[in-house]
């Protein structure tokens, strides 16, 4: 039987695929468990600079499976208190701040359904590419859930407290232009150019100096927490690093000298 969750590297960037495709990539506990062994492989890749996360088949991840969920019900209810808080807090939480923590751009990449851990998980990442046919929804509320994977630190940040409070609340399905418009997804393409164009943003990360994007990355996962005085402080503390590496010479010097700049190669 195929691994739930794949890890593929190859030339710096790697490609975390969500692996049931039957199921249509729906998060089992055997998932969880995967999902945090392969992104806790990430950072100690040599030469990462982009990782992908996509789904297997026609499908992101509908959400939690509820199959495999079932199997739990006839615990009881502090059992399956316990059960549940531990496979979130050993293999969900995990995930999240692993991905987070990565000084390089995450990128999910999405189609179908895109709905509970699955929209937490895209939530999560750095960029967003949507096929025209994804749809998206919490899903939490309708099986009596509150949430998990981050959904209720980042949906706020994104859209608002009050249209994050309806998303959890109401766990609508909505379409990927209106996740556009929220702001949940940075483009949507034809479903059939989705991959064309996640080669063609892999390519322009790839060319991308190392060191700024990971300072970006970086800065913008502080600022909700600091006052400006301080962003303030960090924004220098980062553009002095960059000036002093070999990357910011070269961006300087092809500009003045009117060519395409080469970074990485100091």
């Amino acid at each position: 039987m195929s691994a739930p969750v794949l890890l593929d590297f190859n030339e710096g960037v790697a490609t975390l695929t969500l692996n049931r495709p039957e199921a249509l990539n729906a998060l089992s506990g055997g998932m969880m468990e995967a999902l945090a062994a392969a992104t806790g492989r990430l950072a100690g890749l040599p030469g990462l600079r982009v990782v992908v996360i996509k789904g297997a088949g026609k499908h992101f991840m509908a959400g939690g499976d509820l199959k495999d969920f079932a199997t739990r019900l006839p615990l009881s209810a502090d059992s399956r208190r316990a059960e549940f808080r531990a496979m979130i807090e050993q293999y969900i939480n995990p995930s999240v701040l692993a991905l987070q923590s990565l000084p390089v751009p995450v990128v999910a990449c999405v189609q179908g359904a895109c709905a509970g851990f699955g929209l937490s998980l895209i939530l999560g990442c750095d960029l967003v590419l949507a096929a025209a046919d994804a749809y998206f929804t919490t899903a939490y509320s309708s099986i009596a859930l509150s949430g998990d994977g981050g959904v209720s630190w980042f949906l706020p940040r994104l859209v608002g407290s009050r249209k994050a409070f309806e998303l959890l609340l109401l766990a609508e399905r909505f379409d990927a232009a209106e996740a556009l418009r929220l702001g949940l997804v940075n483009r949507v393409l034809p479903a059939a150019g989705l991959e064309e164009g996640l080669a063609a943003w892999v390519r322009r990360v790839q060319a991308l100096p190392a060191g700024a994007v990971a300072e970006i990355k970086m800065l913008l996962a502080a600022s909700p927490d600091q006052s400006l005085g301080s962003q303030l402080q960090r924004e220098a503390e980062a553009f002095a690093r960059c000036a002093a590496g070999p990357d910011f010479a070269e961006g300087v010097q092809a500009f003045l000298g009117r060519r395409r700049a080469v970074f990485g190669q100091g």
